[in-house]
């Protein structure tokens, strides 16, 4: 449309189509006409291609964070990443054909690109959008129990305070996974790992099963194990007669801090303690096998010393009455002196007085 003159410049508008734009002028009053000197050209710039922003992604917390860029860049193009409608970090220049990363992102959100032609001006954000996660960490427990036990015995249990469904838990030693491996599942309550055997130090890792986020577990168990008592032979035993003051039973060693005792069925007599060298139990009258049985007391650690020492008790020969006996007269035969009975293998001897 034409525009009237008002004796000041004048403003044709925003004009979208390229081309060179020459004004000629008409005077409504005279039909006089008079081109303008001078002409401009319009011409529309092209905006920066809009390519794909790349990376991204969910990450563990505390891990370095996810890395965000772009497939492509230009020359002469100016790359602005934002979180939102906040800039982050420095504006990237275009390489002509290279890929840019714009460094690892640790805050959540999403992320654009804002591509700028430094030439022009002319800006266009980037053909999508990239989301960064922070997943969290399994929550901390205390690994509890450990403690020492006597060597050969069943170990010592390794608990967890308490677990999440969802999560796994695996039992390390010494810094170091279990072979084989040892892992539970979180129930939400507190776990067991059951008794081990090994000396050494026991920590728990957790494990996210649908995020893989992994967090170590507060503390840590010891298990120690104690050594038994050193096995000395039992020795002693033997036989004796009924009514006899018994035979000796004895230990061929022994060591300071142990104590012994003696069994035949039950405990005989009290505990001995050890003092490096051999030990007799005394003379014992029962029949019976006898073991001895050393016991740490710093410890407790029990163990069964080597061997057995067996006492028999051999019987008495059967008691007969003697009888008959009597008075005689000087020069007679005498009197018969006998015992109502006898056994077999065994002889009499008879004695007047001692002799």
């Amino acid at each position: 449309d034409t525009v009237s003159g008002s004796g000041t410049s004048l403003d044709f508008g925003s004009i979208l189509t390229p081309g060179n734009y020459t004004v000629s002028a008409y005077n409504t009053a005279t039909g006089c006409t008079n081109n303008m000197s001078g002409s401009v050209n319009v011409a529309v710039n092209p905006l920066p291609f809009p390519y794909n922003v790349t990376g991204g992604g969910n990450f563990c917390f505390g891990d370095p964070g996810v890395n965000i860029g772009t497939d492509n860049s230009d020359l002469g193009i100016s790359y602005q990443l934002y979180r939102g409608t906040t800039p982050v970090g420095l504006p990237v220049m275009g390489t002509g054909g290279g890929a840019l990363n714009f460094g690892l992102m640790t805050t959540a959100g999403t992320y654009s690109v804002v591509a700028r032609n430094t030439s022009t001006g002319c800006t266009a954000t980037l053909a999508n959008t990239v989301t960064v996660g922070v997943n969290p960490l399994p929550t901390v427990r205390t690994v509890t129990g450990g403690g020492s036990y006597c060597a050969g015995g069943i170990g010592m249990d390794v608990n967890l305070s308490g677990s999440q469904a969802g999560v796994n838990y695996e039992l390390y030693y010494n810094g170091f996974v279990m072979g084989p491996a040892v892992i539970l599942a979180g129930t939400g309550g507190a776990l067991n790992f059951g008794p081990q055997t090994q000396a050494g130090i026991y920590t728990v890792w957790a494990t996210d099963g649908f995020t893989g986020c992994m967090k170590k577990m507060t503390g840590s168990a010891t298990v120690n194990i104690n050594s038994l008592p050193i096995q000395f032979d039992v020795i002693g035993g033997g036989e004796y007669c009924s009514g006899g003051t018994g035979v000796h039973v004895g230990l061929s060693g022994s060591s300071s801090g142990i104590s012994y005792q003696l069994y035949n069925t039950g405990a005989s007599g009290t505990p001995m303690s050890g003092s490096g060298g051999p030990i007799d139990f005394g003379s014992r009258t029962a029949a019976g096998t006898y073991t001895v049985v050393g016991r740490n007391l710093l410890t407790g650690c029990t163990n069964t010393m080597t061997g057995s020492a067996t006492i028999n008790v051999k019987p008495l020969p059967n008691d007969y009455a003697v009888s008959l006996g009597g008075n005689y007269c000087d020069g007679g035969a005498g009197i018969d002196v006998n015992i109502p009975g006898s056994d077999d293998n065994v002889e009499y001897q008879l004695f007047r007085g001692t002799t």
